[in-house]
């Protein structure tokens, strides 16, 4: 005995048809923040107790700033992606998630365009 329709059955097909695509993305993201992480915390360990133009000649480097960037988007779009995955399971009310997860999309691309733009002008 099944709960699926026929035509599920027939298409083979989950419920929303992402799930599987939702948590590759999210894999994916976490492997790379890994050697990047790692990246960061040996970077702002070296910067403890230097002044700013020294942190500024650090992250003006272009390996540096390429690894910055990277980390900073890897870490948003897996903020995002973990955040999406709390309101679907939690919040119940189908416009407060739709609400939700439209903020959610919107504060990541604002924190990741932010610290990018930031970057940027380090940068160049």
């Amino acid at each position: 005995m099944t709960v699926q329709t026929p035509l599920a059955r027939a298409e083979g097909l989950g419920a929303a048809h992402s799930g599987t695509h939702h948590f590759w993305r999210q894999r994916v993201s976490a492997i790379a923040l890994i050697p990047l992480t790692i990246w960061f915390c040996i970077t702002a360990i070296a910067l403890i107790g230097a002044d700013r133009n020294h942190a500024v000649v650090v992250l003006a480097r272009p390996v540096n700033a390429i690894a910055m960037a990277l980390f900073v988007i890897s870490a948003v779009h897996h903020m995002a992606l973990g955040v999406q995955v709390v309101i679907e399971d939690y919040v119940h009310q189908e416009g407060a998630k739709i609400a939700l997860l439209v903020t959610n999309r919107f504060f990541a691309w604002l924190v990741g365009a932010a610290c990018l733009f930031a970057l940027a002008k380090i940068a160049l």
